[in-house]
């Protein structure tokens, strides 16, 4: 006979099973503790049902050494240059400050951050230019940590999104530059607008985050065009020194110039005082001469022929040659006697009163010389 049929006078074991717990009702505390305690007092000395003093110590025992663990277990220590970010049952908390710190175990967590340690990371590759030119590009970032709980939990990773941040950035405004810029005289303005393009999706991000420098590190052609480019830079440069060197001789020369300038002009203004002063002087001469000549003109006439005559041979070589004699062969010393002639036109120039036959010119270019032909020309023209 099955057991679920009829008249079966409720046989079935699995019903039965049911009722009698259903008619159990719910276990009595007490009596679960008291069988709790009967075991713990066997394992602890107890030799009755009943929990004996020692099995009471025993437990207190364990109760304590377990919280003492538990306590001693939640002290950490927070480096000086780091942060840390506690978290309470998974939610932010606080940030605590450098030391010994401490926090209930299993309940509170920590991470530790470095907010004093400069991070660097390099951002490269290859860019397209405002003139449709493709550079290579490499520029270092260097950054701190300053909120540490943004830095763990604002973003699923900071580093990483700053390093797609940067690269971003960097296209973004070499997109906006010409190659020639970003090559040659560029490069501190593309770093400049990298930062502040920088700062800006920091900002929007709230990463946590502090630039404190940009690198641009290295700007170059592909490698096809590299030796191109190379001349052309080159080239640029030197003319950059040609500049240089030129502006650097004009402030040389100019100063230089304008002094002989003005010491021609001073020594030009006194020639002229001093021609002028000599002829006065020769006018009060002869005017101080003229009643002498006219009282005496042929003997005035006659003095006069005699001291010029006495001052020209009086420095000039002289040959006496007899007319009388044989006609004999004479042999003059040509070569002496030029000579005498250049000292006695030195002796001249020694002599000559006139400033300006005395200044010295440097013959450095063409205009100098052209300035020695003309004061020459002038000179001569004055005698």
């Amino acid at each position: 006979m099955a057991w679920n049929e009829p008249n079966n006078n409720n046989n079935d074991p699995w019903i039965k099973g049911r009722r009698s717990s259903h008619n159990q009702g719910p276990p009595d505390l007490d009596e679960v503790f008291n069988k709790l305690s009967q075991k713990l007092g066997g394992k602890f000395g107890g030799k009755g049902p009943s929990i004996g003093s020692s099995g009471l110590f025993g437990l207190g025992v364990i109760i304590v050494a377990i919280l003492a663990i538990w306590f001693f277990s939640g002290f950490y220590t927070v480096g000086e240059a780091e942060r840390g970010v506690v978290l309470r049952l998974g939610k932010y908390d606080r940030i605590v400050d450098p030391g010994l710190n401490w926090h209930p175990r299993f309940i509170d967590t920590y991470e530790a951050v470095n907010v004093q340690s400069i991070r660097s990371l390099r951002a490269s590759g290859l860019m397209l230019t405002k003139d449709e030119n493709v550079v290579t590009v490499g520029m270092d970032i260097q950054y701190r940590v300053s909120e540490p709980y943004k830095y763990l939990y604002r973003v699923s990773n900071a580093d990483d999104s700053l390093r797609q941040a940067t690269d971003s950035a960097l296209r973004a405004v070499i997109g906006d530059s010409l190659m020639d810029g970003i090559l040659t005289s560029g490069r501190q303005q593309i770093r400049q607008s990298t930062q502040e393009t920088l700062n800006q999706i920091i900002d929007n991000y709230d990463m946590g985050l502090v630039i404190v420098d940009v690198n641009f590190q290295s700007a170059r052609p592909p490698e096809q065009v590299k030796d191109a480019f190379d001349d052309a830079i080159a080239a640029r440069e030197d003319e950059e020194r040609f500049e240089r060197e030129a502006e650097a001789y004009r402030n040389d020369i100019l100063p230089k110039a304008t002094g002989r300038a003005e010491r021609l002009k001073k020594e030009a203004l006194g020639y002229s005082e001093r021609v002028i002063n000599e002829a006065f002087g020769q006018v009060a001469q002869f005017e101080k001469l003229l009643p002498e000549y006219q009282m005496a003109p042929e003997v005035t006439r006659d003095r006069l022929y005699l001291d010029t005559m006495e001052e020209v041979y009086s420095s000039t070589s002289k040959v006496l040659i007899d007319s009388e004699s044989s006609g004999n062969l004479l042999y003059l010393p040509v070569d002496k006697l030029l000579g005498s002639g250049d000292e006695v036109k030195t002796q001249r120039k020694n002599r000559s009163s006139s400033a300006y036959d005395q200044i010295e010119l440097e013959s450095k270019d063409d205009v100098e010389s052209d300035l020695q032909s003309s004061s020459v020309g002038s000179r001569k023209g004055r005698y």
